[in-house]
């Protein structure tokens, strides 16, 4: 694993699809513009012989995980996986999970975190940049593409529309999570997640109102009918707010984020977005 600074990813000579595309995974930190370092990986596209078209050799996905999550959990692996049969794919652990530096706040200065990866994806010469987020990760793409800007669509799957939500078991266990520093400690040691223990100030732009700004960029909204942690009306929500530009998948029996990501789901979301990331 490369510790080197930002600025030696910026002169990567490294470039898709020509004669020196490194033939495995790429590993480096990123540093972020309020400089934190996040640990981030690259996966070229395969080319998969069975596949129905060849991978896009401009296209990149941008991969934000979900809480407690990081670029090492097996399910993330999956997920770059199955997007590598469409186009190259970044991923990386958000500040405060796995090897990455700082401490989670929750989705809001995240979106730091994926203009960093989003960046070098960039500089590795791919021009057309797709970000594709969990749960937590999933507000993380609507509030980074209205705040940044810089992409072609945005997938936004498992995505709360509005915070401190509290309607779920499973939602009530994460506010204990965060909030209080019991709670915190289990973050730290059960789940490799280290949490910030201040409050948001500001409160962060709300996922629904971020929706309503990314236009003209395309974004799909998926959501499973049997997911656990937030309601039907979240999804819908996000969709009617994006309006013309947005596009609703409600998808039956799926659910909760990476964990409830089949295949198939990632195979359409590849469809998808070659179809409409420019």
């Amino acid at each position: 694993m490369n510790d080197g600074p930002a600025g030696h990813v910026a002169r990567s000579t490294f470039r898709p699809y020509s004669e020196t595309t490194p033939e495995r995974p790429l590993r480096t930190y990123l540093r972020t513009s309020d400089g934190v370092r996040i640990d981030s990986v690259y996966d070229p596209a395969r080319l998969v012989y069975e596949s129905r078209r060849p991978p896009s050799r401009d296209l990149v996905f941008v991969v934000a995980h979900g809480f407690t999550g990081d670029a090492d959990r097996p399910h993330l692996r999956r997920i770059a996986a199955g997007l590598t049969r469409y186009g190259a794919v970044v991923t990386f652990s958000f500040r405060g999970h796995g090897a990455s530096g700082g401490r989670s706040t929750v989705g809001d200065r995240e979106v730091l975190d994926l203009e960093a990866a989003a960046g070098w994806a960039r500089r590795l010469g791919h021009t057309r940049v797709v970000t594709v987020g969990f749960s937590m990760g999933g507000s993380v793409v609507l509030r980074h593409a209205a705040l940044h800007g810089g992409v072609d669509a945005v997938v936004s799957v498992s995505s709360p529309a509005r915070w401190y939500y509290r309607g779920t078991a499973p939602m009530r266990r994460l506010h204990w999570l965060v909030l209080r520093p019991a709670g915190r400690l289990v973050g730290r040691y059960g789940f490799r997640t280290r949490i910030h223990h201040r409050d948001w100030d500001p409160v962060p732009l709300p996922p629904v109102d971020a929706a309503a700004r990314i236009a003209p960029a395309p974004l799909l909204v998926v959501h499973g009918d049997r997911d656990g942690y937030f309601p039907l009306d979240h999804p819908r929500m996000l969709a009617e707010a994006a309006g013309d530009h947005g596009e609703l998948w409600l998808e039956p029996g799926m659910g909760h984020a990476e964990h409830a990501t089949t295949a198939g789901l990632l195979d359409r979301i590849g469809d998808w977005a070659l179809a409409r990331a420019g």
